[in-house]
Formats: structure tokens, C-alpha cells, sequence
């Protein structure tokens, strides 16, 4: 009976076998992990085992994470497959797109899941901010910004848009994606929707009489818009102090924190209150003035029908046309114009209209029934003049 013959093992064949087994199936596309095995300034060395080499080089090195920084000979690093061997039987790797890839998984879920991602803006148009994240661009339209951020100017002004729009850039932004273009790298980000349901739950609690605590998110000819809670207000010019507002932005500037009372809400709409939260001082006119006195201050404003008198803080009264001189003028600014300093006898008070009739030309001849001490104190309280009361009641604007 024939003897059978063991075949010999050959260890050469085993290691190469062993070898060959190891050997990552290197596919353009791929991610793939290795161990750092060489750094320099423009290519890394990556090691497979062994049994391959891979190398990354040129723009390849660098992602948004900033992998290059602080890498060190032996770190285990992710890269993507770019072509799986070069004339040099080198694989070809890139960081940045590994970075992009991963990118795209976490928008991916982002998207799937509505969960709200951190991105900065790099740039501004027209129409929106821009950004860029390992390659892939994204976008946020200027309608998808929340309130605080939305560009809000007198008269739409394209150029006043993409001025505030460029103020955004470098600006870190809280957003939601509504859309999503892997095979093109784009995404269509919302600022907007990320505050959404905030938004919702902030709105329902919201009353007036409510304190709030935001920041100016727009000033604009008839009024400031406050940001809070994800909502936003609008303190109308006649909200924003108890005296005249000629200019909203005298008064605040964007991005001014500032304390609002809620004074309505209808639907969206929400109004809000500045001057609320400051004591009426027209309460304490009738305490402090009375007719008869004569008064000092500075014109402060002057309009067709007259002059206004600055007289403390937000109070002001009113030099009617005809109350500036004896000589007949048609319009204020031929006697007086704003600085002039000037003295001025009290004629009539109305504190629940806020209003105070002034008179120049009766400093020096009080009106019928009224008499002065030797300091030029009133002693005895006038009778009412026909004449005061029409000039306070032919006004349509006064200050205070």
C-alpha cells in the first residue's frame, strides 16, 4: 500500500497569505482608517497594516476640524478614498473629503430627525448668508432669519439689507435644514424654524402686562422692533418715551437690550411698551405747575402752529403762534428758532391731554385777572381765557 505523502507548509506562503488577507479592499469612495506613519509640510504617510500606504497631500490635508493641527506620528486617523494605487503603488487619501462625508451623515440625520446644527456664515448677498463646510454650501434666505438677525430698514433698502446681512458674517447661527442636495453640495438652511417651536410655546403664555427682557432687532421710521423668547415686538414711536420721539434711533441701537411691556397681541402681532415702565410724569404737572407762573427753558421743536418749550424731562409745553409776540407772524421760526432760550408765563393746563399752554408776549403784560407780587409770584389765579383753551385744542401733535 502506497505511502501518502504530507505536504510540506511553506512559511514564506503562509506570511504571504496572511498578508494577502489583511490587505484593505481600497475603493474610490471609501472611508477607511489607518495609522499616521510619516508628517510633513505638504503630504502624510498613512499605514495599513503593513501591508499598503497610503498618502494624502495638497488640499487633500485640510478640513473644517482642522485634522492637520496637532497630528502626530502613530494617531489613528479616517480618510477617504480618492484612487486605490498610484503609479507609486500609493493609495490616494483625503482628509477633507473623510470630513465632507461625515459632514453629509450628520445633515443627513439632521434632516431626517429636524434637529438643530450650529453653522457660521462666511459670506452675505442680497439674498441671504452663505457658508461652506468641507466643500458642501449652504445657504440661509433672508426670509428664513429669525427675528433678531432679519434685516429690518426703512423702506427695504436693498443696499441697508446687505449692509446688516454683512454685519452677520462670522456670526455663529442656530438652524434647521429644509432642504437638502447631496448630489449637487448644497443645503437650504432656517434660522427661523429652529426657534419655531419656542416660538409657539412663548406665544401662547404671552400677555399683556407682561415684562419682558430682549434686544432691539430693528429700528425704523415709526417705531423699534425688540426680540425675546424667540418672538418679536414693536414699540410704536408714540410707545417709546411719555415726550416728543422725532427719530427711534435717538432713542436705541441695534442690538441694545432693552426691558419692553407687552401692551397687545393680536394673532403675530405683538406691541410693545417702553415708556410704560417709566412713571407718567405728566402725573405731577398739575403739583408742580400753575397758571400764572412764568417759566425758563429752551425751544426744543418748532412746527407751523408754534414753538415747543422744553420745560423738565419728557414735559414740554407749547408757545401757540399767537402767544410768541404782539406783531402778527404767521410762522414761528420769524421770532424764535431751536436753542433760544426764553422765558415764558404758564396760560393753561390740561394734564390729561398733556398738554401746557405757554405764552412769551404775556410774561411782561399778565392776561386779564392776573396779579404779581414784588418776586413775581402769582397771587391771584386768573379767570380762564376763551383764547388758551382754542389754542391747545386746534393742535394735532404736541410733545409729551
Amino acid at each position: 500500500m502506497p505511502q501518502r505523502v504530507q505536504k510540506k507548509e511553506s512559511p514564506i506562503m503562509d506570511a504571504l497569505l496572511a498578508k494577502e488577507s489583511l490587505m484593505p479592499d481600497f475603493k474610490p469612495g471609501m472611508l477607511v482608517e489607518g495609522t499616521v506613519a510619516l508628517i510633513t509640510k505638504r503630504t502624510i504617510l498613512v499605514d495599513f497594516n503593513g501591508v499598503a500606504t497610503g498618502l494624502v497631500s495638497g488640499r487633500e490635508l485640510h478640513d473644517s476640524l482642522n485634522t492637520l493641527k496637532g497630528l502626530q506620528i502613530g494617531d489613528k486617523i479616517s480618510a477617504y478614498v480618492i484612487e486605490d494605487e498610484n503609479e507609486d503603488g500609493l493609495v490616494l487619501l483625503s482628509l477633507r473629503k473623510a470630513s465632507q462625508e461625515k459632514r453629509w451623515v450628520q445633515f443627513i440625520d439632521a434632516f431626517n430627525t429636524g434637529k438643530i446644527i450650529k453653522v457660521v456664515a462666511s459670506e452675505a448677498n442680497k439674498g441671504g448668508l452663505l457658508l461652506e463646510l468641507d466643500g458642501i454650501k449652504g445657504f440661509i434666505p433672508v426670509s428664513q432669519l429669525a427675528p433678531l438677525h432679519y434685516p429690518r430698514v426703512d423702506g427695504a433698502d436693498p443696499s441697508l439689507i446687505l449692509n446688516r446681512l454683512q454685519s452677520l458674517v462670522g456670526v455663529e447661527f442656530a438652524v434647521k435644514i429644509i432642504s437638502i442636495d447631496k448630489e449637487n453640495g448644497k443645503l437650504i438652511l432656517s434660522e427661523k424654524a429652529a426657534f419655531d417651536e419656542d416660538r409657539r410655546k412663548s406665544l401662547v403664555t404671552l400677555k399683556p402686562g407682561t415684562v419682558v427682557h430682549g434686544k432691539v432687532s430693528g429700528i425704523v421710521k415709526f417705531g423699534i422692533f425688540v426680540a425675546f423668547d424667540g418672538l418679536e415686538g414693536l414699540v410704536h414711536i408714540s410707545e417709546i418715551a411719555w415726550g416728543h420721539v422725532s427719530n427711534p434711533a435717538d432713542f436705541a441701537k441695534l442690538g441694545d437690550k432693552v426691558d419692553v411691556q407687552v401692551i397687545g397681541v393680536e394673532g403675530d402681532k405683538i406691541s410693545l411698551s417702553i415708556k410704560r415702565l417709566i412713571a407718567d410724569p405728566w402725573l405731577e404737572v398739575a403739583s408742580k405747575y400753575s397758571v400764572g407762573t412764568v417759566v425758563e427753558g429752551e425751544i426744543n421743536r418748532i412746527t407751523p402752529f408754534g414753538a415747543f418749550l422744553a420745560l423738565e424731562g419728557d414735559i414740554n409745553g407749547l408757545i401757540h403762534v399767537t402767544e410768541i409776540t404782539d406783531k402778527q407772524i404767521s410762522d414761528p421760526s420769524e421770532a424764535l428758532k431751536v436753542g433760544d432760550k426764553v422765558k415764558a408765563r404758564v396760560i393753561a393746563i390740561e394734564p390729561e391731554e398733556r398738554r401746557i399752554g405757554l405764552s412769551i408776549k404775556a410774561v411782561d403784560n399778565p392776561p386779564e385777572g392776573i396779579t404779581e407780587g414784588p418776586d413775581g409770584e402769582v397771587v391771584k389765579k386768573p379767570r380762564k381765557k376763551a383764547g388758551a383753551k382754542k389754542d391747545l385744542s386746534d393742535l394735532k401733535e404736541i410733545a409729551g
